[in-house]
């Protein structure tokens, strides 16, 4: 599956079924473009059972305002809908396929 891209409009809809890693980025974060790569690794790795989001907060400030997020990246994990992980700053990928894998 390839990674979605998120907005404020879509967003609701996209973690709402099965597992939803949904990284809140920048074009202007240095730690989120090491973070892309990982991801790109991580969606070939574990594609069939998680959904990779990346929402730029710039261009959706609503989403980001709602979840609190004062630093990116940041990472949330959603199962069905909900929250049930949260990561900040860059992991490298074993770190975030384990946190996946917790919750699967």
């Amino acid at each position: 599956m390839a990674i979605v891209k998120g907005t404020d409009q879509n967003f609701k809809q996209e973690i709402s079924d099965g597992l939803v890693l949904v990284d809140f980025w920048a074009a202007w974060c240095g730690p989120c473009k090491m973070v892309a790569p990982v991801l790109e690794e991580l969606n070939e790795d574990m594609g069939d059972q998680l959904k990779i989001v990346k929402l730029d907060v710039d261009e959706n400030q609503e989403t980001a305002g709602n979840f609190g997020i004062m630093s990116i990246p940041t990472l949330l994990l959603f199962k069905d809908g909900q929250q049930v992980d949260k990561v900040v700053g860059f992991r490298p990928k074993d770190a975030l396929a384990d946190m996946v894998s917790s919750h699967a």
